[in-house]
């Protein structure tokens, strides 16, 4: 399965290190993000578990729920979390994803669907390719798909960047600028005409080009 952008997020059970979930129940209602791992015992992996649990506030301030998911089992997982607190000091209080017989990982698209042999037989460089940030709005659909290489690790204030942007502008007729920050300037959709911007945007905006319109945000 090739998923991209506005697809529905496919549901599924799964044990995690919080118990069992079906994913949908899981989300429902809420921001999510799920952040996908080659291995446990990765050197990468386990400095971004770590980030992710440092910033966790961030994202329950901004209502997204946090999951991630590694080819390897729940008991490895539980074991892992402790090599995670030793290196970066952050308890994972997020629920992950056991996926031993790469179900999620086949799922999701991120391994090739003959891929097999489970987590026990299989290197982190078998699952390579298992190295998905995807973030799923509260209606299911996936707004965000980012795919890392294993030797760069990931940056979770950028996420979180685009996060902002994601939420301002499922609610709002603009679009956010290059290397945008939360509280900047940012553009007025092109759909909205400037008869509607008017009523829209009463403080008025400045028109660089025809198509592009700054206003406060």
């Amino acid at each position: 399965m090739t998923l991209q952008l506005g697809d529905i997020a496919p549901d599924f059970e799964a044990d995690t290190t919080e118990g069992r979930i079906r994913f949908h129940d899981y989300i429902e209602g809420s921001w999510a993000m799920m952040v996908s791992h080659p291995k446990d015992f990765t050197p990468v992996c386990t400095t971004e578990l770590g980030s992710m649990a440092l910033k966790k506030p961030e994202f329950d301030k901004r209502g997204v729920k946090m999951i991630g998911i590694s080819v390897d089992s729940v008991d490895d997982h539980l074991r892992w979390k402790n090599d995670i607190k030793d290196v970066t000091g952050a308890d994972v209080s997020y629920p992950m994803i056991g996926d031993s017989d790469l179900t999620v990982a086949k799922l999701y698209g991120m391994i090739h669907p003959n891929a097999s042999g489970n987590a026990k037989s299989r290197t982190a460089a078998d699952n390579s390719t298992v190295r998905n940030v995807m973030i799923i709005g509260p209606d299911k659909r996936i707004k965000l798909i980012l795919t890392y290489p294993m030797s760069t690790g990931r940056n979770f204030d950028e996420i979180l960047r685009v996060v902002d942007s994601l939420q301002l502008t499922a609610t709002k007729s603009v679009a956010t600028p290059a290397n945008w920050k939360q509280g900047e300037d940012v553009i007025i959709l092109g759909s909205v005409s400037d008869e509607a911007a008017k009523e829209k945007f009463p403080q008025g905006w400045k028109t660089l080009k025809p198509y592009l319109r700054i206003v406060k945000l």
